[in-house]
Parts: structure tokens; sequence; C-alpha cells
């Protein structure tokens, strides 16, 4: 199955994206948008940095567990990724977000 992008609001009324490998796996989740056309074009922004490795910026949770952040071309995060329990699973997370994000659907959940 391939992955997906789920569109959503919040309970703050705020549109949101979460990118959904094929197995279901959240394995990205935006920021909160004000309106749905700034949500959707974070989504475009998530398809098209995702081909390079170097818009990955690797971190390290307040708790010490692995996790990553996907960067626009400005510096802006466009996704951040869960916490891993290692770095192999983390560089698993975004090679998954590279693998998925180019032809992932829209399922959008507020049509």
């Amino acid at each position: 199955m391939a992955g997906k992008f789920e569109v959503y609001k919040d309970k703050g009324g705020e549109f949101r994206f979460r990118l959904k490998a094929g197995n279901g796996q959240t394995i990205l989740a935006s920021e909160g948008y004000k309106r749905k056309p700034s949500c959707m074009n974070g989504i475009e922004s998530v398809r098209k940095n995702s081909a390079s490795d170097a818009r990955f910026e690797r971190k390290e949770s307040k708790s010490g567990k692995p996790m990553f952040n996907l960067k626009a071309s400005n510096g802006q995060v466009i996704g951040t990724s869960e916490m891993y329990e290692s770095n192999s699973a983390c560089e698993n997370g975004i090679a998954s977000v590279a693998k998925n994000a180019p032809d992932a659907k829209v399922d959008d959940q507020t049509a």
C-alpha cells in the first residue's frame, strides 16, 4: 500500500497534515495552518524537499531520543517526525518519508 497525506483540523480549528507510510504509521506531522491552501502548500513543499537528504535535520529530543525535521529551502520546518528508539530507526523514518512523499495521495478529511 502506498503512503498518503491526511489533511485534518485540530482541536483549535487549524489545518494540519500528517504523512503516513503504507503500513499506516505516521512518519511526518505538520505545524498548524490557519488556512487550508497554506496546508496544501505545505504538502507540496514536503513532496519537493523530501528528495534532498540535506533538507532533513537530524536532532535529539529533550529526552535524548533521535528525531528529525524536514526543512524547506528557506530553512523553515515543514514537518516533524516522531521520536525514535535508535539512530537507525530514525534513518529508516527519513528513508520512508523520501520514498512515500513524492507520490502520496492526499486524503482530505476536512471536505
